[in-house]
């Protein structure tokens, strides 16, 4: 039986936090000292695999491994999906020494990061002392290498958080064939993949910030005497704060298995110095040549210069990169089915534009995919470029447009192109999408021209991961825009060699590494119960304070589920279904002379008490909620559905019926 992979990390997380809960590395280290020890014959032979299975075995770590991981109560429902679930965490209960057989049996290489506490987070002072039992706000850090996300538990916030956390990240071969080969001291070397090391303050209100986005250059325990090496790592804040020290992390690294030759620290450093002047001549090569691009696309018409083309943008880090650097061909597994599915998810994540401190102009700050995916928030730039580059992996010609909407307002959104020449417009914040009719400026007056339906005004340039091209029509308008990329009167392009230059990872080794999507830790089912459960207290609550009698009909409440379905299928695909039903259903639940009154909302998160007050706010829900009459009963139903990254729909639907009294 074969894991899934979208399962993989979710297990190896488990894994990871019940390791890091019981010490299985000092447990580990004391066995293999007393085996060395104990027996006289290892003093002349290494110790094999086997001995030191048996020694576990016997000192009885094994079973204490085992006996607190009940992967099969994790899943409780009956779903298919839930099926595919439990299929999976069956494979965990095999004996351990077998899973540990597989796993050397590959001959992997592995890069121990433990991370023994924090320092210096001076920010956190202002934080007051929580009580016993009180919620405060938490630390998290999440890692990401080489295809490998992990997540820290929640650590309180403090000046000195004790953050206490090992990750067991795989190095292995780029090379085809040769990725399950146990890497050597030169192939790691060769490897510049940083530790990406995102830190993420979550307040007591469940809104998240970002506190830092590190660079970890792993490659100096290559050159360490015995393959271990401790490390300070200055975190440094973001936006405005780029070069403010936001704390330290205190760091060990350690290879698995140890190098048996290391590496000069001279060897080391002049590889990194190699690269650094590697990728510093080719941005600059790219800003003169961006320089010249620029003036010959002035050149043009001296009215380019006011449209929006933007070339480069600053990242989290305060660092300019190319816009092209920002889109990556992401594909997204099984987790995301179509492209539809993927701009609704896209969608779910929230809406924030980069803090600023005092008023003025807004600051635009364009965030690295894995900061955006681990706040899950971020203003238009982000959500543009994390749907380009999900319609890219599903296989369409995607690009971000970069113009303004209504009211001359700076916007950033996505647009796809058809093999039959269509146009259409996608929406990140709301996934809605507009099919491009353009308007013939040569046509007759008395021809009918055909009215936009998207909100966008004009268009300065768009660009993807190959491809940078300027609008340089007359008019910038989007209505008139016409959208053939290979004529040159119509729009400048930008030389694919020079932007593969500086944008494509291959070619450049300091742009920050794509992060694959993880599944949702949400369990839809539990979810939707537990805050149907909160919802009807807190209901019943604002009525009784009212003086109000609550009566439930629970068959009502039940049958507002295939509304709700349908309501999220139509924000996903875009088709509506199930209304004749619902409406059938609903007249035959609602005796005759009763009235009927339902009221409908969606929210991206689970806070029952948040959500319960923004539906008092509207008049239609408090009508709902504060009913009275004769004969009256209520209804609420919630459904929850779960996308990666711990996004979600949350669909909340109050209803009632009452006899209506002439």
């Amino acid at each position: 039986m074969s894991l899934l992979p979208e399962k993989a990390n979710e297990l190896k997380q488990i894994i990871h936090d019940h390791l890091i809960k019981m010490d299985i590395h000092g447990k580990i280290r004391d066995v293999l000292t007393e085996t060395v020890q104990g027996d006289g014959h290892h003093k002349q032979c290494l110790l094999s695999e086997e001995d030191f299975m048996h020694a576990l075995q016997r000192r009885g770590i094994v079973n204490d491994v085992m006996k607190d991981l009940h992967f099969t109560n994790m899943y409780n429902s009956h779903t298919e999906a839930d099926s595919v679930n439990k299929s999976a965490t069956h494979f965990m209960d095999q004996n351990i020494t077998q899973l540990k057989t597989a796993n050397i049996g590959q001959l992997k290489r592995q890069l121990y990061l433990q991370v023994v506490g924090g320092k210096a987070f001076l920010e956190q002072l202002q934080e007051p002392e929580p009580l016993p039992g009180q919620v405060c706000s938490t630390f998290t850090l999440h890692v990401h290498f080489r295809n490998q996300r992990f997540r820290s538990k929640p650590i309180p916030c403090a000046c000195e958080p004790d953050i206490q956390e090992g990750f067991l990240l795989e190095i292995h071969r780029d090379g085809p064939g040769d990725a399950s080969k146990m890497a050597d001291a030169t192939t790691m070397l060769s490897i510049c993949d940083p530790v990406h090391m995102v830190l993420i303050k979550t307040d007591t209100s469940g809104d998240t910030t970002l506190v830092s986005s590190y660079f970890l250059d792993w490659r100096t325990v290559l050159s360490a005497p015995n393959g271990k090496i401790s490390v300070s790592a200055e975190l440094l804040g973001v936006g405005a704060e780029a070069k403010v020290p936001a704390g330290v992390l205190n760091l060990k690294l350690e290879l698995y298995p140890p190098l048996t030759e290391t590496l000069s620290p001279d060897v080391v450093t002049m590889q990194k110095s190699l690269e650094r002047q590697k990728t510093a001549e080719k941005e600059r090569l790219f800003l003169v040549y961006a320089k010249q691009w620029w003036q010959e696309f002035l050149d043009i018409r001296p009215s380019n210069k006011s449209k929006l083309v933007k070339i480069f943008a600053q990242d989290e880090n305060g660092v300019n990169r190319p816009v092209c650097s920002y889109v990556r061909v992401l594909r997204a597994g099984r987790l995301l089915e179509s492209p539809r599915q993927a701009a609704r998810f896209v969608s779910l994540l929230a809406q924030e534009r980069a803090p600023v401190v005092g008023g003025g102009v807004r600051q635009e700050q364009w965030a690295s995919m894995m900061v955006f995916l681990c706040r899950n928030k971020g203003d238009c730039e982000d959500h543009a470029t994390l749907l380009c580059s999900l319609l890219l992996g599903f296989g369409l010609d995607a690009y971000v447009c970069v113009g303004t909407k209504v009211k001359n307002i700076p916007h950033t959104w996505v647009m796809t192109c058809g093999t039959d020449g269509s146009i259409t417009f996608w929406e990140s914040f709301t996934a809605h999408r507009y099919l491009h009719r353009p308007i013939d400026p040569d046509a007759p007056s008395m021809i009918l021209q055909p009215k936009p339906v998207h909100p966008y005004q004009t268009l300065g340039c768009v660009f993807n991961h190959k491809i940078f091209l300027a609008n340089c029509q007359v008019s910038d308008a989007v209505e008139r825009c016409v959208f053939d990329f290979t004529d040159g009167s119509r729009w400048k392009a930008m030389s694919e060699e020079a932007v593969r230059s500086v944008c494509d990872p291959g070619f450049n080794t300091s742009l920050p590494p794509t992060p694959p999507l993880c599944s949702s830790s949400l369990v839809p089912n539990e979810a939707s119960n537990q805050l149907e459960l909160e919802m009807r207290y807190l209901l019943s609550e604002h009525r009784k304070d009212l003086g109000l009698a609550t009566v439930w009909d629970d068959h009502l409440s039940y049958l507002l589920s295939a509304a709700l379905s349908a309501y999220e299928l139509e924000r996903c695909a875009g088709v509506s279904y199930g209304n004749e039903e619902f409406q059938d259903a609903v007249r035959r639940a609602v005796p005759d002379g009763h009235t009927f009154k339902a009221f409908p909302i969606n929210f991206l998160h689970c806070n029952a008490r948040r959500a319960f007050a923004t539906c008092l706010r509207s008049p239609f829900c408090e009508e709902i909620v504060c009913c009275r009459g004769d004969h009256v009963r209520l209804a609420v139903r919630v459904r929850v559905f779960g996308y990666p990254e711990s996004a979600c729909a949350v669909w909340i639907m109050f209803a009632c019926k009452y006899r209506s009294v002439l």
